[in-house]
Order: C-alpha cells, then sequence, then structure tokens
C-alpha cells in the first residue's frame, strides 16, 4: 500500500512539474508540497534531477538566491544636433550670416566678436546630456525598496518565513482574484491593500491561527505594469516596467527627450486626464524629485514639445542653452547658470533680443533688482561680460629677481619698498648699476621710462636712484642673460607709441662695450646713462675719443648726418663739459685701442729647452719665441719639425670638403658613362669614407734649421693659437702605400730610393711607380725628375718616408683618387711625428 502511494505522489508531482514546464501560471497547491515534503530526501532529489527543477520549489525551503541584475537598458547613443543647438536658430544661437554685421568694424572687434560666436556655438542645451543613450532593452528593474504605501495588485509576491514551533518558508504569488493561496489557512484576499497592511493583515491571522508560530514577510518579485511614453521622447511607445516605476524611470526606458522636447513640462496622463507634470530642472538643479510621480497600468507619460530657449554665455558658471517658462526673470536665468563667475562685470551685460523685424541689444545690469527683474524671452542671447584684467592699485617687480610678480601699491611707495634687501630679493648675476622703471602716462598705455642704479637705491633710501613709485609702475632689473630679452617689450612699446612721424625714443650702441645694442632713452639720459645700459667698457676701450653720430632732421633739408667727438673719460667722471643729451637715433660708437690685442698664446713642445705655451705680442716671429724657450736641444731633429696653425687647419676643412664633393660628383658621373668599367659601389663607399675620416692638422712647412741660422726669409709671424712640435732625432726611413711590406728601416746613409723600395718587397701590381714621391720629415714633397727613377739629387734623409701610390687604372680612371690617397698618407706621417713626442 505504502509503495502505490509513493507512487501516485511520484507520478502527480511529475505531472505538476510537465504542466508547470508548459503553463508558467499553474501554482502547485500547498497539498501537493506536503505529500512531496513526505518522500525520502533522495526520492526528492531524483525527481528534481529528472524533471530539472529545484527540490526547493516543491519542499517549501529557502530557494537559492538569485543574483541581482541590474539590465543596462540605456547605451550610448549619438545626438543628432551634437552642437547643442536649437532646431530654430532664432531660439538660441546667433544665426552665421549675422556676422555679415560687423564687416564694417576694426580688425579688433572682428576678431573679439569672432571668438564670442565660436563660444555661442559651442553652447549645449542644459540637462538634454542626461539622456545621451538609448534602450537596449525593456526588462523592468525590480531591485528597489518597495514602500509601505505600495498597492497589492495581481503579480506581486510575498515572502514569509514561519519559525518558532515549526520552520517553512513560502513565496504566494497574488493572483488575478486579488488573493494569495496560504498553505494551512486558505485564501486571504488582499485586494485594495498597501504593502503596510497586507503584511499587518497575515501577521495577525498567521498569530490567530497558527499557535507558537511567528512569521516575517517581505515583499518578493513585483509585477510588471504597461505603460506608454508618447509625444518628443527618443524612442516613443509602449513600455513593460516595474510597477514602482516613476516619471523619470520612464523616460529613461524610453532613451529620454528628443532635441525639441522640453523637459520642463513632463506631463503624466491617466485614463485621459491630466495628472501631474514634472519639471526636470527641479531635479537637475534643485535635487528636487517631488514631483516625479509614480505610474500605474495604462499610465502615459507625454513630452510636449520645448518652450522658448535662452542662451547664456560669458563668465558664468555653467554656459548653456536654457529652456525657460512664462514669467521668468533674468534673475531665473543667471541661477540656471549657477550664477557668475569672481572674474565678471555684470554690471554691462547684455542681451541680444529678436524683434519682429531685426535683432536688438539691450543692456543690463546685473547688480541691481531692475536688471534681475526683466521679463526672459525666448531666444534671448544673455551675454555676461568680463571685468578687466588690468590691476589699478599694483606695482610689477620684473627681471633677475627672487619673487616677481605684482604687489600692493601704498601711498609714498619707492623703490627700496619694493626691494628691501640686495641679499634677498635679487638674484646672483642681477645687475645693480642698471635698472628700468617703466610708467604709464595716459590711458593709451604710452610709457615713459627713467634709468636708476639699483645697488644705490637698495643700499642708500635717500638716493636720487629711489624712486617714488606710483600705481601700475614696472620695475625692471637685469641681469647678464636676459637683458635683451626684458628690453624686447620696452623697445616695442615705443615703437607702436611713435605717431604722426615722431622719432623713437632709441638709440645705438657699439664698438668695445659689454652690451652693444639698442637702447631705450630714459628722461634726462645722457652719454654716461647710454654707457651703463649696455654694460659699461670693455677691456682696451679707448676712451679719449668716441665717436657719436647724430642725424639731424629737417623739413627744408632733409636728413644731415654730424658726427662728434665725445671724451668717455670726462663722461665716465661727471665732468658737466663732457654732458651731452641723448636723442632719438644715436649712435656711440667706442673705439679700442690702438694696437690693442687680445692675449695670444703660442704652444712649443719637443725638443727645446724649455717646452711650453708663451704669450706672444703682434709682429713676433718663431725665431723669437724660440729664442724665448732656450733654443734647441742636442737631441733635436729640426728637419722633422711639425707646424700647426689654425687658419691653415680651416683652409685644409674647406678644400677636403670640395675634393669630397668633387670625388662624389666625378663617381656619379662615372655610374652613368655607358663607356667602360663603372665603379664599384663598395669601392666608391670606401674611398669617401677614408677622406671623411681624415683628421685635418693644417700643417705648415718650416725650415728650422734657417730659420736658427737667422736666414729672414725662412722666418714666419707667429698667429695665435700656432703650435711647433720638434721630435728627437730619427734614424729611420719608411716606406708606404703599394709595396709589398709597407714597414720602417734604418737609416742608411747612400741608400737610393730603388733600395729602401727593394726592402718593402718591391712594389704590387697596382703601383703608380710615375707617381711615386718622397715625403721629406719637413713636410715637404720630392718628385721625381725624369720618367726614370729619382737622381741622386733627391737622396733619402734620416725621416723620410717613400709613397707608393694607387695606380687609378684599378679605380676606373678617378683622377681625383691620388689626391685623395695623398691626403691620407701626408696626414698619417704628421701625426705620428706629434704622437712621438
Amino acid at each position: 500500500m505504502l509503495q502505490q502511494v509513493k507512487q501516485f505522489i511520484i507520478a502527480g508531482t511529475a505531472m505538476l512539474v510537465l504542466v508547470a514546464g508548459q503553463a508558467n501560471a499553474l501554482t502547485p497547491s500547498p497539498q501537493m508540497i506536503e505529500q512531496f515534503k513526505q518522500l525520502p530526501k533522495a526520492e526528492q532529489e531524483r525527481i528534481a534531477r529528472q524533471y530539472g527543477i529545484d527540490p526547493a520549489i516543491l519542499s517549501g525551503g529557502p530557494q537559492a538566491a538569485k543574483p541581482v541584475v541590474n539590465p543596462e537598458v540605456v547605451t550610448r547613443r549619438e545626438l543628432s544636433d551634437k552642437s547643442g543647438e536649437p532646431s530654430d536658430k532664432s531660439e538660441g544661437l546667433v544665426d552665421q550670416s549675422e556676422t555679415d554685421d560687423f564687416n564694417q568694424a576694426t580688425k579688433t572687434e572682428q576678431v573679439v566678436e569672432a571668438s564670442e560666436e565660436e563660444k555661442e556655438k559651442q553652447l549645449k542645451r542644459f540637462g538634454y546630456d542626461l539622456f545621451a543613450g538609448e534602450p537596449s532593452t525593456f526588462a523592468p528593474v525590480s531591485d528597489v525598496p518597495v514602500p509601505a504605501e505600495y498597492r497589492m495588485g495581481p503579480g506581486d509576491t510575498l515572502n514569509i518565513q514561519l519559525y518558532g514551533k515549526d520552520n517553512k518558508s513560502f513565496a504566494l504569488t497574488v493572483g488575478r482574484d486579488g488573493s494569495i493561496q496560504f498553505p494551512d489557512l486558505g485564501p486571504i484576499s488582499l485586494v485594495g491593500l498597501s504593502f503596510a497592511e497586507a503584511k499587518e493583515l497575515l501577521v495577525n491571522k498567521i498569530s490567530q491561527s497558527m499557535i507558537g508560530i511567528q512569521s516575517s514577510i517581505s515583499m518578493g518579485e513585483l509585477r510588471s505594469i504597461r505603460i506608454f511614453v508618447a509625444g518628443d521622447a527618443y524612442k516613443p511607445g509602449s513600455y513593460t516596467v516595474s510597477s514602482l516605476s516613476t516619471i523619470t524611470q520612464a523616460l529613461f526606458v524610453s532613451g529620454g527627450i528628443n532635441e525639441i522636447g522640453s523637459l520642463r513640462n513632463i506631463q503624466l496622463k491617466r485614463n485621459g486626464k491630466l495628472v501631474g507634470t514634472f519639471d526636470l530642472y527641479d531635479l537637475l538643479l534643485r535635487g528636487d524629485a517631488s514631483g516625479d510621480l509614480r505610474l500605474q497600468s495604462g499610465d502615459v507619460v507625454f513630452i510636449p514639445s520645448v518652450g522658448g530657449l535662452v542662451s547664456v554665455t560669458g563668465e558664468v558658471r555653467r554656459p548653456a542653452i536654457y529652456e525657460v517658462k512664462s514669467g521668468e526673470t533674468m534673475a531665473d536665468v543667471i541661477n540656471m547658470a549657477s550664477g557668475v563667475k569672481p572674474g565678471a562685470y555684470p554690471k554691462a551685460s547684455t542681451i541680444e533680443r529678436f524683434t519682429n523685424e531685426s535683432k536688438t541689444i539691450v543692456n543690463i545690469d546685473l547688480t541691481q533688482e531692475s536688471g534681475f527683474a526683466i521679463q526672459a524671452k525666448a531666444g534671448d542671447l544673455v551675454r555676461v561680460k568680463s571685468a578687466s584684467a588690468r590691476v589699478d592699485n599694483a606695482v610689477t617687480l620684473i627681471g633677475a629677481v627672487v619673487r616677481p610678480g605684482k604687489y600692493q601699491y601704498r601711498q609714498g611707495m619707492r623703490v627700496a619698498d619694493l626691494l628691501p634687501s640686495i641679499w634677498g630679493d635679487l638674484t646672483i648675476n642681477a645687475d645693480l648699476d642698471y635698472g628700468l622703471l617703466v610708467r604709464e602716462v595716459n590711458q593709451r598705455g604710452d610709457i615713459k621710462l627713467f634709468q636708476l642704479n639699483i645697488g644705490k637705491a637698495i643700499a642708500d633710501a635717500n638716493s636720487a636712484d629711489n624712486l617714488a613709485l606710483k600705481p601700475r609702475d614696472r620695475v625692471i632689473v637685469f641681469d647678464y642673460a636676459d637683458r635683451e630679452t626684458l628690453l624686447e617689450p620696452v623697445i616695442e612699446q615705443l615703437r607702436q607709441q611713435s605717431r604722426y612721424g615722431e622719432a623713437i625714443k632709441l638709440a645705438d650702441i657699439n664698438g668695445n662695450v659689454r652690451f652693444p645694442g639698442k637702447y631705450p632713452i630714459t628722461e634726462g639720459a645722457g652719454i654716461r646713462d647710454l654707457l651703463i645700459a649696455a654694460g659699461g667698457l670693455e677691456e682696451g676701450a679707448y676712451t679719449l675719443i668716441a665717436e657719436l653720430t647724430r642725424q639731424q632732421i629737417s623739413e627744408t633739408d632733409g636728413v644731415l648726418v654730424e658726427h662728434q667727438q665725445v671724451n668717455l673719460a670726462d663722461v665716465l667722471h661727471g665732468k658737466a663739459k663732457a654732458s651731452i643729451a641723448l636723442q632719438s637715433r644715436d649712435v656711440l660708437t667706442v673705439r679700442t685701442l690702438p694696437d690693442w690685442q687680445e692675449t695670444r698664446w703660442v704652444t712649443i713642445k719637443g725638443e727645446v729647452r724649455f717646452p711650453g705655451t708663451y704669450s706672444i705680442q703682434r709682429g713676433e716671429s718663431l725665431k723669437d719665441v724660440l729664442d724665448r724657450a732656450g733654443g734647441l736641444t742636442q737631441d733635436a731633429a729640426p728637419r722633422s719639425a711639425v707646424f700647426l696653425r689654425e687658419s691653415v687647419k680651416q683652409k685644409e676643412q674647406t678644400e677636403l670638403a670640395k675634393l669630397s664633393d668633387e670625388l662624389r660628383r666625378e663617381i656619379a658621373a662615372k655610374a652613368l658613362t655607358k663607356d667602360g668599367v663603372t665603379v664599384g659601389y663598395a669601392d666608391a663607399q670606401s674611398m669617401l669614407k677614408e677622406l671623411e675620416n681624415v683628421k685635418v692638422l693644417g700643417r705648415l712647412v718650416v725650415d728650422i734649421n734657417a730659420i736658427e741660422m737667422g736666414i729672414a726669409e725662412a722666418d714666419l709671424k707667429l698667429e695665435d693659437g700656432d703650435a711647433l712640435y720638434i721630435p728627437p732625432q730619427n734614424q729611420t726611413v719608411s716606406v708606404m702605400g703599394q709595396v709589398q711590406h709597407p714597414s720602417t728601416h734604418r737609416y742608411k746613409q747612400g741608400y737610393t730610393f730603388d733600395q729602401y723600395l727593394e726592402l718593402a718587397g718591391g712594389a704590387r701590381k697596382r703601383a703608380d711607380d710615375d707617381r711615386s714621391y718622397i715625403l721629406r720629415a719637413d713636410g715637404s714633397v720630392a718628385l721625381p725628375d725624369s720618367s726614370f727613377w729619382f737622381s741622386a739629387s733627391d737622396d733619402i734623409q734620416p725621416g723620410d718616408t717613400i709613397i707608393v701610390p694607387l695606380d687609378t687604372e684599378y679605380k676606373d680612371n678617378l683622377t681625383l683618387w691620388s689626391q685623395v690617397t695623398q691626403i691620407l698618407y701626408n696626414t698619417a706621417v704628421a701625426i705620428a711625428t706629434i704622437s712621438r713626442l
């Protein structure tokens, strides 16, 4: 009998599951659930696995917690009105065609107007970025708290937990008749009850009917309702939402409001009647959601077209395009824009307003009640001007100071008040002798200049250099690096304020001064002031006579140039007779002492008694310096001396660059020639690379023996940077170039060219015998006198080097190659001589 009962229960449960799979609306009765609980646990699990259900559904036990997932109902959408302009250009922004009205304005006004129009174009409609998305799903959101006044309805679910004498859990759904089927208690009607009232009713029934049992009741799944979003919504239509949804949630689900929809008059209609309106500005600007009404099934959220639009730009915290209602004033508009910025000048604000025929400008004072009380009209453009950036009650400190910037002006303020300490307020490189006070003299910004001694102004409060300051004065302290940089804006200002043919107050100083150039003429400035501005005289300046060139301009005679001699010594000592006031376009030229020269140095190394670096004067010769160095030692090899000169080095560098360029062109020409064999790429690159790596020395051939003997023709005048290297005696002869074994051999008196060549294994196959030569120890070259080998007069001496060059036939007749190889060999020999010292 028991077995038959079990089979009946199992069959009934299975049928229940199958039916439930086909109709989700069917709910198992409490009796069937109780019978399922009486089965063994293993049998319950088997049935659950067979039909793919959760045992907790039929056992009444706690169900597995479902993760709360908020579906992404809104994704990013592209707004068709990207600039934020209203569809009607007359409402919000200035039409581009309006810029034609300003064609007759000045260039400055055009630039300012263009900048303002650009700002207007960048204005966006306030609040619409809240809905910068579109719906991706219509799934209702149900993970929100349920308020106590929530009205129960068909589809809502209550989670009931019983505890005490017996522990049970139920998930009871309100049926279409408004009641729930409570196990052991039967149906309980919840029609018209709020959640709080339903909860109280159930708690009382359970406590009265089930002795020893207490209960905990919470809201489970909420029912869904069907609403409509109509009007100027982004995606109007019918939507299924949670029964707790409000107007704003309906807006989000439908993608928000389109470009012509209103944010301030969103209407909620129920059964064809207007239930309420919602102003989104209350939520966005004040955080007030009291008008966000809860929706019921069948409600219509209607979005009418936008009302009047007012653009606000300029010095406000939130420039944008705002929707205004009838009766709102400028005070309301400025409040929408979050008020004005600290740098605003609201007293001179304007409204650009459309009339029947054109646009007008209305000046408003946003510091007065009358200005705030002006009614806002559709299409208004409110522009809040900015305050002037100019500071009236300040003096400015510029240049070589520790703390540059603007400082508050005080009555009776002087330079020493601005810079009380040399060590504490000036940089280490500050020029204490030269400073400028730049003062504005009129409202046009014209300036005049005062020159002062910064050191005296700080050290002596009673000094005439401690000038009294005025508002907007600028004090410039110079150093020895940024003189030109700091003077540039001052000079440019002097140029700009020179009008109607007036002479620019500038003077030039050149010659032997520290900072030659162009300087502004300060009030009462003379030649001494110009010398101080230029940093003073350089060493070697000729102070007895300087030249002052002055241009005298006459309407009848034109420009007359005068030259005047000035005694700078008297000027610097402050003698009154030498004082000459500066005029515009004066040019002071400071000369250099006759025969003045900078210290010149020459170097003598090697086999002299006192090698070292010697100072020379103009006109001193090589013999003079050799005598000062004590002459040659007994081990000196004067024939092998190497004399280097910087001017010769620079010339050789130039010639080497020319030779490299010629070689490149010749290689290119050979490559383009159809006749003959073209030079290989590797050979060409090898030649050019060797030439580029040549270290130019600037060697000048000198005959030390002749100089020592007093032959005047052999001596030469020295230049700054000359160097003489005298090596010790060298009893060797080197053979280089295209020989079998380039090597160095001991000098043997009477040995001929042939014999030294045989010691090196003889010439190679690619040797050019006709161009072989001897590089003498002194740097000179001995060439053959005939087509035969060298004559007896061309004997080999100690320190000589025999050079056998490459036959250029093997390099495709590159005629410059012989010059290249000669440079390479000659340089190598000179470097080898110097390196031995």
